[in-house]
């Protein structure tokens, strides 16, 4: 079993030590939650050797400290009594959210129980352990018992686990619940207790009893009852609430503005100092979004802190630092020591108390995971806090004394803020977590109650990405390869490079990268190369942490790698192991250059475009092997809409050798400008390898005409005037007369292509132009026998008028449902004219359009019998005058009918 580290020789320094209880009273001195232990152990020994509860503390109450204790006495007084047997060493198993959380809560609970850390009270995080055989209670991050689950289903080793930080619905600690709820159905000997620090424990408290979101019992035969909830008064002091919102926007198209990081250092600077000289004890605590804003703020506070506040210590507290620098800055002021201001991203909201903090300045802001799910990718953005993260910000400053917070931002964005931060599992890749489910024999998470469902869309891509590793076998559960991917600490993706990559670059060119990769350090301008570099000297402090992960991951990969089977690997030269090993993992965002001038722009394999940060020496590399790209807008964005933020370079034929199941070699047609013509094509997923000119079969003609008559209609072959009046008149019978008339609409037409135009698309499939196909003769093969020979006495082409003269008739559009036959002529062609024609069996009159000589519309009319005995008088009236070279008879009846003037007749 890989647990992510490597097992302590320490041993307690004797039996003594290691079995007598855990002194509560001193360990709970001037500690809240003492007051509660009395209620806690009642609920866990209401149902009998072992029970279930749900602790619902603020921040600073004590319960991280107390509760594990309390767990173990009730532990070792079972043993003792012989309730419990077969086990000679209990040990209560928490969990903590972060890694510098679970050393700083084992360091100091070990120190008020006077023991060794390590001995009695140990922690293991990734690739670190302080604890030994007989350790009680064991420390660890949700991921380490993840694996332990998976390795021992029964978690034999464990009489209790506690779920610490719940509310913050971290993935891997919703995991754990669905699971440890599953275990105790088989093992009534474990207790489990979660705990949280927001208003949320009711819903907690019915999911480990057996209460579905509907009140149903989640398949318990006893209906299932919410586990008791235990609840703790808040230990906060007096706190005063200031804003001190700033004059320009918190988030430009960058990220977070740097003139808005300067006003939350200032403020810091300017808060902490009016502090200071009220009471020289007080420390002050600064919480914005990330690591590099982190840095910033510290960076100003050093240069701009005020003369009057001498030697103020500013540390940084965030995920990327060093366990020391992470330990020394939640350790507190020591005695005589400098004033200190901690600038920390969100690790110190919840799960760390950091002592002498009576000063906290919030940006606002936070980084929480968003999921893109049109470019396949998640990612950490910035957001504005929910307000019960700004509650348990602020709640930092008084959990000593009186307090005061600063929110660098208006009251109403605060009320317009989300309740709760948005759970992980709604947002995350579940990639992993897919893999853990199916290991766990819950593929998809089904049958496994959950805080809530993961979303389906993110899941079925989860589970796609794991068929294409060989993890899961069709009904969705692990399979050989899979459990063997699930031991490695890592992503399935890279996990899985890690074997195939120690096929072709070696075991340790392997283990390097993908311990690079797997781990906390941003790499600079998004080079993965020189991060690298740097780690390799051992100067940076996070070199000794990768150094121990490589070892490890080199360790699997020897272990491991004959069990997945034949990889699609090729040898790859050392210079670029590194980019091999991350387009291995990640070959749906191996990424192309896009030519052209201005900012450089990537092309994904998945089909993503992409922008490299400005001044990245990955600028212009044909080839990069992405291992990060994000959502962003600005410069570093490129007008993509993302930015990469971790790649390699990368070998044309080494790009094409790690996705090669991406590869493609196809012949494309396409029908344009009236013909056919074909492309071969080589594509590496959406990146266009090479086109060639080819010419097209007679098959990929007809895919392609068929696509573009699909797409842009029978306009693609053309109507020509012949053709779309025919077209008009079979619409127009179709309209008033029915079948058999044939409708002759888009849609009908489309769909009848075989029928009436089959010779034609041939034709043109075969190359032939379109500009040699009338579809007018096409279109008469539609046209029913033997009422064909009825078109010309029902809709003729063509109207003889009393003149002599022949006009066409204008039939309405096909599309027009409700158009009528129009005849344009001169008014003097039709004296005399007393009944108006009717066509379709007499069922439509013409209308009539008459002209003026100079042919504009004098009058529309469909009743010519009306129109001469009524409104030809004014309109006689009125043009006899303007043109007095034609006729205008008082008599319209008598007149001859004529297209000449008065000379001519």
């Amino acid at each position: 079993m890989h647990n992510g580290g490597v097992k302590s020789p320490l041993v307690p320094r004797n039996a003594a030590l290691a079995y007598r209880p855990f002194d509560l009273d001193r360990i709970g001195a001037g500690l809240v939650f003492g007051e509660s232990l009395g209620d806690l152990a009642e609920a866990l020994g209401a149902g009998g050797t072992a029970g279930a509860a749900v602790v619902q503390a603020p921040p600073g109450t004590g319960k991280t400290t107390l509760v594990p204790p309390l767990l173990a006495n009730i532990l070792l007084a079972d043993i003792a009594g012989g309730a419990v047997t077969g086990r000679e060493r209990p040990r209560v198993v928490v969990t903590q959210p972060r890694r510098v959380a679970a050393r700083s809560a084992a360091r100091r609970l070990a120190a008020l129980d006077g023991s060794g850390l390590g001995d009695r009270v140990g922690y293991t995080v990734r690739g670190e352990s302080q604890a030994g055989p007989g350790t009680i209670i064991e420390f660890v991050t949700p991921g380490i018992l993840l694996r332990r689950l998976l390795a021992d289903p029964g978690l034999e080793t464990a009489g209790a686990v506690i779920l610490d930080e719940v509310h913050e619905r971290g993935l891997e600690t919703d995991l754990l619940l669905g699971m440890l709820i599953e275990v105790r159905e088989l093992r009534d000997d474990l207790s489990l207790v979660a705990m949280s620090a927001t208003l949320d424990a009711p819903r907690f408290a019915a999911l480990i009893g057996g209460v579905g979101a509907g009140g149903g019992s989640n398949g318990r035969p006893d209906g299932g009852q919410p586990v008791p909830v235990v609840d703790c008064p808040s230990a906060l002091h007096p706190l005063t609430v200031d804003w001190a919102p700033a004059a320009v926007p918190r988030l430009d198209g960058r990220g977070v503005a740097r003139a808005f990081l300067d006003h939350v250092a200032d403020t810091a600077a300017a808060s902490h100092a009016d502090a200071f000289a009220g009471d020289p004890d007080i420390d002050a605590l600064v919480f914005v979004p990330g690591a590099w804003e982190v840095s910033y703020v510290a960076s100003r506070l050093r240069a701009r802190m005020p003369s009057n506040v001498p030697g103020v210590e500013v540390l940084e507290l965030n995920g990327q630092a060093s366990p020391a620098e992470q330990d020394r800055a939640v350790s507190g002021r020591e005695p005589g020591g400098p004033p200190r201001i901690v600038v920390s991203t969100a690790l110190a909201e919840s799960s760390l108390t950091v002592p002498g903090v009576r000063l906290v300045i919030d940006s606002g802001l936070s980084r929480e995971l968003r999921r893109d799910a049109n470019r396949g990718m998640s990612g950490l953005v910035t957001v504005s806090s929910s307000r019960a993260s700004a509650e348990q910000r602020a709640g930092r400053a008084a959990r000593q004394g009186p307090g005061r917070v600063v929110r660098c931002y208006e009251q109403k964005a605060y009320g317009a803020a989300p309740a709760h931060p948005t759970p992980e599992i709604a947002a995350a890749d579940l990639t992993g977590a897919a893999l853990v489910l199916a290991c766990w024999g819950s593929p998809g998470g089904r049958g496994l109650a959950l805080p809530d469902a993961p979303p389906q869309g993110a899941m079925d891509d989860a589970i796609e990405v794991l068929r294409e590793l060989g993890a899961i076998d069709p009904d969705g559960l692990a399979t050989d390869v899979g459990k063997t991917l699930a031991r490695i600490p890592a992503d399935p993706r890279l996990a899985r490079a890690l074997l195939d990559g120690a096929a072709a670059v070696g075991h340790r060119a392997a283990a390097q990268a993908v311990a690079l990769v797997a781990g906390d350090q941003r790499a600079p301008w998004a080079d993965l190369t020189r991060l690298l570099a740097t780690l390799r000297t051992g100067k940076d402090p996070a070199a000794r942490r990768w150094a121990e992960d490589v070892r490890r991951m080199e360790a699997i990969a020897r272990q491991e790698w004959s069990g997945v089977g034949p990889s699609r690997t090729v040898p790859a030269s050392p210079g670029e192991a590194l980019g091999f090993v991350v387009a291995l993992a990640f070959p749906d965002r191996v990424a192309r250059r896009v030519p052209g001038t201005g900012p450089e722009r990537y092309l994904l394999t998945s089909g993503t475009r992409a922008g490299l940060p400005a001044g990245s020496p990955l600028a212009g590399h044909d080839w990069l092997a992405v291992a990060e790209v994000s959502r962003a807008e600005g410069r570093d964005a490129a007008g993509t809409g993302a930015v990469i933020r971790s790649a390699a370079p990368l070998a044309a034929d080494a790009a094409e050798a790690a996705a090669s199941h991406l590869k493609s070699d196809t012949v494309e047609a396409d029908f344009t400008q009236g013909r056919v013509t074909a492309k071969r094509e080589r594509r590496l997923g959406a990146i266009l390898l090479s086109s060639t000119p080819v010419r097209p079969t007679i098959d990929d003609g007809r895919v392609a005409v068929a696509r573009a008559l699909a797409k842009e209609g029978l306009g693609t072959i053309g109507w020509s005037p012949a053709a779309d009046a025919l077209r008009r008149r079979l619409a127009f019978l179709h309209r008033e007369l029915g079948d058999p008339w044939p409708d002759v609409s888009e849609p009908a037409l489309l769909a009848r292509l075989e029928e009436w135009l089959a010779p034609e698309l041939e034709a043109l499939a075969g190359g032939a132009a379109t500009r040699g196909i009338d579809l007018g003769e096409p279109l008469r093969r539609l046209v029913p026998w033997p009422e064909a020979a009825r078109l010309g006495e029902l809709a003729p082409e063509w109207l003889e008028v009393p003149s002599g003269s022949r006009v066409r008739i204008d039939y309405p559009d096909a599309a027009d449902d409700g158009g009528r036959p129009v005849v344009a002529v001169k008014l003097q062609e039709c004296f005399g004219w007393a009944e108006t024609p009717r066509l379709a069996g007499g069922r439509v009159p013409v209308l009539f359009h008459l002209l003026s000589p100079a042919r504009r519309p004098l009058a529309v009319t469909d009743d010519l019998a009306s129109f001469w005995s009524g409104p030809y008088a004014q309109v006689r009236a009125e043009m006899r005058g303007r043109y007095p070279k034609h006729p205008w008879p008082e008599d319209p009846w008598t007149a001859p009918a004529t297209a000449r003037t008065k000379r001519k007749m």
